[in-house]
Parts: C-alpha cells; structure tokens; sequence
C-alpha cells in the first residue's frame, strides 16, 4: 500500500496495524519491530508489538520501603525484581516515612514540589514556612547589629558600621590615623 494521495503520492504513510491502515502524514516508525504506525497505534503495546521494548526503562516503586527501583525489558520482571528487592536486605520499611516539616505543630509532608530550604538557617520546610519569620529562623532573629539598632536608611547604617572601624581600614594599616574624622559625602 503505497502512501500519499493522488496529488502527493510520497507524503505520507498508512499505518501498518492490522485493521487500520488509515493514512497518516506524521507517521511514526516503531524503535522494536521497525514498522510504521499511526498515532493511536504507535506505542508497542497498542499495536501488540512481536519484539520486546529494548530501549524502554520503568520505574516501579517498592511498596514496602518507598524505593525507585529502575526495570529495561519485558512487564514480567517486575514481579522477580520487587522480590528480589526484598530479599535482599535493603528494603527496610522503616525507610517508607516521608519527610515532614520541622515547624512545630506542621504535619506537612515534604515532596519534591513542595519543600524549600531556607539561604539562612539552611533549614528543610515546606512552602507555607518558606519566610524566616514564618519558621522562627535562627540566624534572622539573631540580627541585632549596631546597624540594624540604628534602623533608618541605608547611608545611616554605612555610617554607623563606618564609625565602628575606628581607623582600621586595610589601607591605612602602616600609616598613623589622623584626629580627624573622614568626610563622607553621601550623593
């Protein structure tokens, strides 16, 4: 059966499912048995395929400890391979507990779409905690700086953490600081 219509006879190709046959211009060509299928009939296991999914890869989770366990090949290992797992000794179902958020009274399971780890206490926590003040944060309720006392704008808290150097400026290291103060010219 030769593709295409009478206009274009190369565009195209017609499924080659038993049954089927209906014209496709996008066909796709099986990776297993090397034919061409349309798209209802392009997976292996639409169209029955003779030959095993060689370059297919599944992931089957273990119910007992949680564990991704990657299969090449046939749907009946899967069964041999689980067994196999749990037979081997690393399948612990004390491993199966999920992460939870560390916030008290959280119960929030920690997925992979929904933790966050804190830039400041490097703490794990879910989104509705993602803020430091929303986790109790360490390191952010620890801030109290002469420059944070001072509060006011930024140029205020330069020149508060100015002051408290004292002359120590890398620069100055072998030379006597003088009495005066520096002037600062803020633009």
């Amino acid at each position: 059966m030769a593709g295409g219509t009478e206009a274009f006879p190369d565009l195209g190709k017609h499924c080659q499912f038993s049954g089927c046959h209906q014209l496709d211009f996008l066909p796709f060509k099986c990776q297993a048995c090397h034919k061409v299928f349309c798209v209802e009939h392009r997976s292996c296991k639409s169209h029955e395929c003779p030959e095993p999914e060689h370059n297919s890869r599944k992931v089957i989770i273990c119910e007992i400890c949680s564990t991704s366990i990657e299969i090449t090949g046939k749907e009946d290992q899967e069964k041999m391979i689980l067994e196999k797992h749990e037979k081997s000794g690393n399948c612990d179902p004390r491993k199966k507990k999920k992460p939870t958020c560390p916030v008290k009274r959280c119960k929030e399971t920690l997925t992979f779409s929904n933790r966050i780890i804190c830039k400041t206490c490097r703490l794990e926590v879910c989104l509705k905690h993602r803020f430091p003040a929303d986790h109790a944060c360490k390191q952010a309720s620890s801030s109290t700086t002469p420059a944070a006392a001072a509060g006011g704008s930024w140029n205020e808290k330069f020149l508060v953490a100015f002051g408290l150097r004292n002359g120590k400026d890398c620069g100055k290291s072998g030379r006597p600081s003088s009495s005066t103060t520096p002037f600062l010219k803020a633009y």
